[in-house]
């Protein structure tokens, strides 16, 4: 088992504490709004919803905010999205993937080309970084579920491929078609997980040990992130102690 990104965990931290909760509900709404009109509106009949809204209760989403954006699904004034990945490359060569979710591919692309730019990076073609990176699930459960044998040994019960434990948690990893199944099976043995998703997961992660690299790099994820359009940002990084106590 490997001990788990220092970058995971302070985007970990940062979603629970992230001063912009409207911003974070609004994105939150969004994947729910989509994945409700793509399938069933019911979240025990379409697998994306269930996560989508289980991603959203993690982050303290009201219940009657996530019931307004399934709503807001089935009405014929909804917006439709369409979902983009960009891949570039930031501060020091980091390779990132970002996603998208916008009603005008245009702006977004104009966007987020212009935040690499100012920021020293590149921006590429789709599959230029993203083939570092494995599409997989990832269920996360807090320290307290159990030990990291406990938690190892349910995880290859339910059929996960990998898990990671800390001081601060468990990280399952599995197949992404697996992810439903496996989150369910977890359930049963481990209880409610804290999120379980679908994530770009670096294969060999670069470690940064320059704390000039690391806020160069940080200022283009926040960046990124403040955009409306843009859903998740991933980076083929890890940050060293020294630095991560820095930022």
């Amino acid at each position: 088992m490997a001990g788990h990104s220092k970058w995971a965990n302070i985007q970990h931290r940062k979603g629970r504490q992230d001063a912009a909760r409207s911003k974070l509900f609004s994105k939150l709404s969004k994947e729910i709004t989509v994945a409700a009109k793509m399938g069933d509106p019911d979240p025990d009949k379409n697998p994306r919803l269930r996560l989508a809204v289980k991603e959203a209760k993690s982050n303290s989403v009201p219940k009657d905010v996530i019931d307004r954006a399934i709503k807001k699904s089935q009405g014929g004034d909804a917006e439709s999205y369409e979902e983009i990945r960009y891949e570039g490359y930031g501060p020091n060569g980091i390779a990132l993937v970002v996603e998208a979710m916008t009603d005008n591919r245009n702006r977004t692309a104009s966007n987020v080309r212009s935040y690499f730019t100012k920021s020293g990076g590149d921006l590429g073609q789709t599959g230029s970084v993203s083939f570092m990176f494995d599409r997989v699930g990832e269920i996360v459960y807090p320290a307290s579920a159990g030990d990291a044998d406990t938690v190892m040994l349910a995880a290859i019960e339910a059929g996960a491929s990998d898990v990671e434990s800390d001081a601060d948690g468990h990280w399952i990893y599995c197949a992404d078609t697996d992810l439903n199944e496996v989150s369910t099976a977890l359930e049963a043995s481990l209880g409610e997980s804290e999120a379980a998703r679908l994530i770009w997961k670096p294969q060999a992660p670069t470690e940064i040990t320059d704390l000039d690299t690391a806020q160069k790099l940080m200022k283009l994820i926040d960046t990124l992130e403040d955009d409306d359009d843009v859903q998740n940002v991933t980076g083929n990084f890890d940050l060293s102690e020294a630095v991560a106590a820095q930022l």
